[in-house]
């Protein structure tokens, strides 16, 4: 595979770019893109088996998307809704509003990323309760701003150097049962994990000084981790007993990724908050916040506004966006491929003992490479190995927590694509089964 030009614009990019802002798998420069497929500078064509991590459910410059763009771009682009109203924010709020779990008044916060909703929930959460503790979990990634960033706990490169971070913020085991971190099964835990909860309620962490629970349906970034529904019932129970909002941060997990429009209704939970971002607008900058009237009643002006937020373009490119999940079926298709490439997985789990288990919902899949399934130990090096051989062979396939495959195709993706994503992805096991690939690729891997 010849990728000289996209070489020669990585040099560039270490020269000139804050690497402090990128974390690379392999030297990969997209020229343009169309439904599950990628094009790069050298012409090099792949599956996209990341929809630009999980932000592209539409698939790549969806022509209904594109034309929506450039409709309103037409028109205006921007005029900022600090000051002024827009009918394209109020449309796209009122279509939120309809599909969010929930039958109370509802409103919504538009904003720009991921990381400035998780912001404005913490604002939104500590104002309505007048409390200021939070709790989140370990290996919980919810954006790089100063608020998500005090919400995350899975990088020590992430908080290094920038401290103080936000008070009052607690962090506790997720639900892994695979990994459990009490060393339990969870066919007989007693559920240590949450029961850790309830006793940081009785020796430290007052509950009537809890503003909020923020709870990852699959926990992203941490490997796609599948919680057991028990676990999230007792979580919202909990929240219910001691007057806790419960938020679900739907970042990553929402708009038909999961095979339903957001994750935390795969558990039959109706949350306080959710929290959205990257997929909103099918790639178009843009973050909503949408929840109980009272609780985002409980901020007045300008507490949380932002010169871009309410963006023509961006709103018209999420309606547009929500139109076509809508019209093309595609949380019906997230769940049908979903289930189909778990099946996939499971065929290659019957030949390969370095695959571990295999996890998901819909499209948001997590597939451990492991050394041995009985330990469970992590084989991060077959894994970077593969993600890059699979690049070099069409395929764009990263990883997760080290060793866990990342498998968040566009929810557009057809079962042939599917096809040949696997010919690359169990062609790239082989090759690393016979020692085909150097060592040297871990130095971009």
């Amino acid at each position: 595979m010849n990728v000289a030009k996209c070489k020669e614009l990585v040099k560039k990019d270490s020269q000139i770019y804050s690497q402090a802002s990128r974390v690379p798998y392999f030297p990969l420069v997209i020229k343009c893109g169309k439904g599950s497929w990628l094009e790069d500078l050298d012409g090099n064509k792949y599956i996209d088996f990341l929809s630009s991590a999980g932000a592209i459910n539409t698939g790549h410059s969806h022509p209904k998307i594109v034309e929506a763009i450039i409709e309103q771009s037409k028109k205006i682009i921007l005029y900022t809704a600090a000051y002024t109203y827009n009918e394209p924010a109020v449309t796209l709020s009122e279509k939120l509003v309809e599909i969010t779990p929930g039958d109370f008044k509802k409103r919504v916060v538009l904003g720009l990323s991921g990381s400035d909703a998780n912001d404005g929930m913490i604002k939104f959460v500590r104002a309505y309760t007048g409390r200021t503790k939070i709790i989140s979990f370990v290996n919980a990634y919810h954006g790089s701003t100063f608020g998500s960033l005090s919400l995350s706990a899975i990088s020590l490169n992430m908080r290094k150097k920038i401290g103080p971070l936000l008070p009052d913020i607690y962090h506790f085991e997720y639900p892994t049962c695979y990994r459990c971190p009490f060393g339990q099964e969870q066919k007989s835990c007693n559920m240590e994990c949450f029961k850790q909860i309830e006793r940081a309620f009785t020796q430290y962490l007052p509950p009537e000084e809890i503003a909020a629970i923020v709870f990852e349906p699959i926990a992203g970034d941490a490997g796609l981790v599948v919680p057991p529904k028990e676990y999230v019932e007792k979580l919202y129970q909990l929240c219910q007993k001691h007057g806790i909002l419960f938020v679900s941060e739907e970042v990553q997990q929402g708009f038909g990724r999961t095979g339903k429009w957001f994750g935390i209704e795969h558990f039959d939970i109706i949350p306080d908050l959710i929290v959205t971002g990257k997929s909103i607008a099918s790639g178009m900058p843009l973050s909503a916040l949408i929840g109980r009237a009272e609780i985002i009643d409980s901020l007045d002006a300008p507490a949380h506004l932002f010169t871009m937020s309410g963006h023509q373009v961006s709103c018209q490119s999420a309606i547009a966006s929500i139109k076509v999940i809508e019209e093309e079926n595609l949380i019906q298709n997230a769940e049908i491929m979903g289930q189909y490439i778990q099946s996939k997985f499971n065929l290659l789990a019957e030949k390969y003992e370095m695959i571990g288990e295999i996890r998901g919902k819909g499209l948001s899949i997590g597939v451990e490479i492991v050394k041995n399934r009985l330990t469970k130990e992590k084989d991060e090096v077959a894994t970077s190995k593969i993600c890059y051989r699979c690049w070099e062979k069409g395929l764009i396939l990263i990883f997760l927590a080290g060793n866990v495959l990342r498998i968040q195709p566009p929810l557009v993706i057809k079962r042939d694509e599917i096809d040949q994503a696997f010919v690359i992805i169990e062609s790239a096991i082989n090759d690393y089964l016979r020692n085909k690939i150097p060592d040297s690729v871990l130095e971009i891997a």
